[in-house]
């Protein structure tokens, strides 16, 4: 099983082996510890919980004073063939190589309330024609015969604050010292976000 909780830290730029500049997220990884272990028998499907960072004994909450002070708890449920790990093991970046392939999950930044043109890329209205303010407006809802607005209609909300998921990110470097993975492209969220990491099944 190859999974991690980190925290993002910064962007960065290396060179490959062809001399090309490839971005990069550098992200401080575990390590993580197995806290509880869930089965089909007692819990209805097999799940491992993780445990990652600490805090003070007495900010933790009475139900999960017997899986330890850990900061973060996420499950991380078994799938196939992986093979469970028992209690209390702990895992670290040395999970990875160079090369591997990950997924990435996270929070996106939250960019407050937004229009409709920034938000759902509309390309508002006509600068002409007697269109004196309706440059970034959202035109037409299409009322007709309607009394309502329907449900999922596009406009203008809060954005961003959404789990988000990226595929197919490649681990450049492995940092054991420092617990630290580089990899390629962006990932979701601010300096300090909680990352999921995963490796993906080729």
């Amino acid at each position: 099983m190859k999974f991690l909780l980190g925290r993002k830290l910064n962007m960065t730029q290396i060179f490959d082996e062809k001399g090309n500049v490839v971005p990069a997220t550098v992200v401080s990884a575990g390590p993580v510890s197995a806290a509880q272990i869930k089965s089909k028998e007692k819990d209805g499907y097999d799940a491992i919980v993780f445990g990652f960072g600490e805090k003070k004994e007495k900010r933790v909450k009475k139900p999960q004073k017997n899986l330890g002070n850990f900061a973060v708890l996420r499950e991380r449920r078994i799938e196939g063939d992986e093979k469970a790990v028992e209690l209390g093991h702990k895992l670290d970046v040395s999970l990875f190589n160079a090369g591997d392939i990950v997924e990435i999950s996270g929070i996106t930044k939250g960019k407050g309330f937004q229009g409709v043109v920034k938000r759902h890329d509309f390309r508002g209205g006509q600068r002409t024609h007697g269109q004196k303010h309706s440059e970034r407006e959202p035109g037409s809802i299409g009322g007709g015969l309607r009394t309502r607005v329907p449900s999922g209609m596009r406009m203008a909300g809060r954005m961003g604050g959404d789990r988000v998921t990226v595929k197919n990110l490649k681990v450049l470097k492995v940092d054991k010292e420092k617990n630290e993975l580089l990899i390629s492209g962006a990932v979701p969220g601010s300096r300090g976000t909680l990352l999921e990491i995963k490796q993906v099944k080729k």
